[in-house]
């Protein structure tokens, strides 16, 4: 007689126990002993808050994309855990104001010649919805770098441009990621006249600074906030912050007196912490404020500015604030752009306080808006080359060296310590023939500490791999799966529905 053993009655019981068989394996039948496991209960809340969420597809009044730039999937990771630990509590399990959105997708972000891209086109892929070549802003992938011609006949149209054409209100500078949603040129690097070869200049093509002067959608850009103050100054006029520097203008136009014309008592232009303080969203309807004459300072050395810097966070409630009084809606651009040197630089430390100073910018988004209307889409436009590796125990320090489960530091194959966090190339690459030095706990946690990396670099250069694209409010259930970069683009513009409206005038 058949006899079943015990793999068999286990077998049986999850698969098709009838009669007599039943009987013998009603003793082997599984029980979910692990119910009231903390994890379990955990994971069985987010089920259950999934299974509750109702899909929103109310027009999208509002659009609001914030871009961390080189925010990768290991960057989010390490802030998280950063973040956490920097409040007291548990890092890993900790949530970043994004990571609670429903939605999340994967997005492809090669440009149209380079597997990994650079910051202009993956700007031109979410704010036009296509893809260009590397150092390109507004030009379709047929444009060649630095060709004044292209830069007037193979434009694309931006989802900003669009919006200010509607009468919407539009905010956004003249690095890559602002700069995309405005501007069209041949090379990113033409912040400024200054930057431009003479022939582009003698061809007729206008630089960045002055295309965002000059936005000829609508009546242009109503809020334009963060660094870059040299470009808009002509060469013969001194910094009012730091008097041994001057404008980059060749053509000795002053920028910021050009906004302050075209917009009159219902434009203001701020420099400083209390001009900026001083701004009453009530009054105004297009700000210019330019903190520094180059990047603004990073969110832990912003304390030491004599003038003064808003912090991202201020500035995005700021705007939030003027472009909300536009009862056709708004289209906000939140970039927290340091993020992306602190890698450059092999500096986590600074890459990961500018990464939670974007978080604090979430939470204020959230904060003010009405999500029924309102489309909150969080992304990075590529990665770096930052990794977490190795076994470190469960609350080490993310940003020191190793410590296993059993209190000890980690060590490698030539007995030293080694960090969490690391990077494949750049700054701290180790010199061939020249000792990894045998690191510390404080060493590695310092705030000027450059972290280790395989290929020795000046600079640290992006990575290549899929990041994260999250999202909340009207139709942000359409952000599931692996999509390319461009994606993001398109339901910006479904949602809102601006293409269609426009199409309709």
């Amino acid at each position: 007689m058949f006899r079943p053993t015990m793999t068999t009655c286990l077998a049986l019981s999850v698969t098709l126990c009838t009669g007599w068989v039943a009987a013998v394996c009603a003793e082997e039948k599984a029980q979910l002993v692990q119910r009231e496991d903390p994890y379990f209960k955990q994971a069985q809340e987010q089920l259950q808050q999934k299974l509750a969420q109702p899909k929103n597809t109310n027009r999208a009044k509002n659009v609001i994309l914030v871009v961390g730039d080189g925010m990768g999937f290991s960057t989010v990771t390490a802030a998280r855990i950063f973040e956490g630990q920097q409040r007291g509590v548990d890092g890993e399990s900790n949530v970043l104001a994004w990571e609670a959105f429903p939605y999340l997708a994967a997005a492809k972000t090669y440009s149209a010649n380079a597997q990994i891209t650079d910051s202009a086109p993956s700007a031109v892929a979410m704010t036009t919805g296509v893809k260009t070549l590397n150092d390109l802003m507004g030009l379709d992938h047929t444009a060649s770098l630095n060709d004044c011609e292209d830069q007037k006949t193979k434009t694309v149209t931006t989802l900003w441009e669009m919006a200010a054409s509607l009468g919407m209100s539009t905010a956004t500078i003249t690095h890559a990621t602002p700069g995309a949603t405005y501007a069209h040129i041949a090379n990113r690097d033409w912040e400024s006249d200054a930057k431009m070869p003479a022939e582009a200049l003698a061809a007729g093509c206008s630089d960045i600074a002055r295309q965002l002067v000059e936005m000829k959608y609508g009546n242009g850009l109503n809020v334009a906030m963060g660094g870059g103050r040299a470009n808009f100054l002509p060469e013969s006029a001194t910094d009012p912050e730091y008097s041994a520097k001057k404008g980059n203008r060749k053509d000795g136009r002053d920028l910021t007196q050009a906004w302050l014309k075209r917009y009159g008592e219902r434009g203001s232009y701020v420099w400083n912490q209390s001009q900026f303080d001083r701004i009453d969203p009530a009054k105004v309807d297009h700000l210019l404020a330019l903190f520094e004459p180059s990047h603004m300072n990073f969110d832990h050395d912003r304390r030491e500015d004599a003038a003064g810097e808003p912090s991202l966070a201020e500035m995005t409630g700021k705007a939030i604030d003027i472009l909300a009084r536009n009862p056709e809606g708004y289209l906000l651009l939140v970039e927290g752009g340091r993020i992306d040197h602190g890698s450059h630089n092999g500096n986590a430390y600074r890459t990961l306080t500018d990464t939670v100073a974007l978080n604090e910018a979430v939470k204020t988004v959230i904060r003010k808006v009405d999500l029924d209307e309102t489309l909150v889409v969080v992304t990075g436009d590529h990665s770096h080359t930052l990794t977490l590796a190795g076994y470190a125990k469960r609350g080490n320090p993310i940003l020191g060296i190793s410590i296993g489960v059993n209190g000890k530091p980690l060590l490698g194959s030539d007995g030293k310590p080694y960090t969490t966090v690391s990077f494949a190339n750049g700054p701290g690459g180790v010199i061939p023939l020249q000792e990894r030095p045998a690191l510390t706990m404080e060493q590695a946690s310092a705030p000027d500490f450059i972290q280790p990396a395989l290929v020795p670099m000046k600079s640290e250069t992006h990575g290549g791999e899929d990041l994260g694209i999250y999202a909340i409010g009207p139709w942000s259930h359409l952000f599931q799966g692996t999509v390319e970069e461009n994606y993001t683009f398109h339901v910006m513009n479904y949602a809102s529905r601006i293409g269609e409206r426009l199409s309709n005038l």
